[in-house]
């Protein structure tokens, strides 16, 4: 049998999908799964994205520009303006996700064997990312004692070195929900203008904050200009996660120059989701008011639930739908696929993402989860409880 690439065979498994052979033979046994374990918002996708895609009369379904559309590049900069953050169209890369922005860009800063430094627990693609394109992540990590606050700078110091070309966050952060302060994104400023590397800023749950908390994108921050790298997305922020568009931001021109070759190699972001996209765009503020209340009101019902339950350990998340959790257990790899497997209550069961996956130091996570709270409050409520009654019941 021929031979397999060793980048292949070493790519890393999802920590989110790799349950799901467990939970749809729990379907067939007439089991009921409550699904925590991804982030697919349950809120209705805005209206007039729908009716966009539904007036349109194409007679060709063409490529569109390998940068995307003129229009919506457009109406994204008057987007980010709103966002303090000041851009022209000519800084902004549509991309087919928030995904292939990050694969774009991880592969237009960084060569075979060279470094890029990530607080972890982070997003899992990311270590799939960089094994693609041959990067070697370097974890820093935080602490769910500290709701998984920044480390430390001088901690990220100690890290860089001749390889290290970027440093990447999330915010505010998948799986675990923490904003960061303009404070800890100034700090991350000063580090790379200082070291010449750049800040890579995962940026897809910008709309999604709490309490009075308040986003700070690094495209607001003065001097960063040939340093910041914003990813972005349509997927959570309008619940579009098939449309499938992202965009890669930065007014940085040799980046964005390199950058827009590997987009030629793929041709085209697609036609009709960009059309979506940009009407997208209209949607008015009360939509995230909105829906933001929705989210923090999950939050609290799941939070004041899980604290309730013996052993159990959970960080406060400020944004983004996400919050990791740790458990009285010593593997919760196990534990989640024994949910699956051998435990019900009342005809029910849930499923989780083990957090271990989020980690790219191994020994970390091992007895933590992610879970999304992109459910109703009463599937919450009934999820916690069944949550409880398997703690109880689990042969740790």
């Amino acid at each position: 049998m021929p031979a397999l690439s060793k980048k292949g065979l070493s790519m890393p498994e999802s920590p989110i999908r790799k349950l799901v052979p467990f939970a749809e033979k729990a379907k067939s046994n007439g089991i009921r799964v409550i699904h925590l374990n991804i982030g697919q918002p349950d809120i209705p996708t805005p209206e007039i994205a729908l009716q966009a895609i539904k007036n349109q009369d194409l007679k060709v379904l063409a490529y569109s520009r390998t940068e995307g559309s003129d229009s919506y590049r457009e109406k994204l900069a008057a987007y980010y303006k709103k966002h303090e953050v000041l851009l022209t169209k000519e800084d902004i890369i549509v991309t087919t996700g928030g995904s292939e922005a990050l694969s774009f860009a991880m592969a237009t800063v960084a060569d075979s064997g060279d470094e890029i430094i990530i607080p972890e627990p982070f997003y899992a693609n990311y270590n799939g990312f960089a094994t693609a394109n041959d990067i070697k992540v370097v974890p820093i990590a935080s602490r769910i004692e500290e709701n998984f606050a920044l480390p430390p700078i001088p901690e990220f110091e100690k890290l860089i070195n001749e390889k290290t070309k970027a440093i990447l966050i999330c915010n505010p952060g998948n799986p675990t929900g923490y904003l960061y302060t303009l404070k800890e994104l100034e700090k991350l400023a000063t580090l790379a203008r200082k070291h010449n590397i750049f800040l890579i800023a995962d940026e897809v749950y910008r709309e999604f904050t709490y309490g009075e908390n308040k986003h700070h994108s690094i495209g607001s921050l003065e001097g960063m200009e040939p340093y910041a790298i914003i990813i972005d997305s349509v997927s959570k922020r309008y619940s579009m996660c098939g449309a499938r568009i992202g965009c890669l931001v930065s007014k940085n021109r040799d980046f964005m120059e390199t950058a827009i070759k590997f987009a030629q190699a793929r041709l085209s972001p697609p036609t009709y989701a960009q059309i979506a996209a940009e009407a997208a765009l209209d949607t008015p503020d009360s939509y995230f008011k909105e829906v933001n209340t929705q989210y923090e009101h999950r939050r609290n019902v799941l939070i004041e639930g899980l604290k309730a339950i013996p052993g159990v350990k959970v960080a406060h998340p400020n944004g983004a739908f996400y919050c990791v959790v740790a458990l009285p257990v010593k593997n919760a790899d196990h534990f989640a696929q024994w949910l699956l497997e051998s435990f019900s209550h009342e005809g029910e069961t849930v499923m989780v993402a083990p957090a271990a996956g989020f980690y790219a130091s191994e020994g970390l996570g091992t007895n933590e989860i992610r879970i999304a709270y992109v459910l109703e409050q009463k599937e919450l409520v009934k999820a916690v409880h069944i949550l409880k009654k398997a703690l109880e019941t689990y042969p740790n």
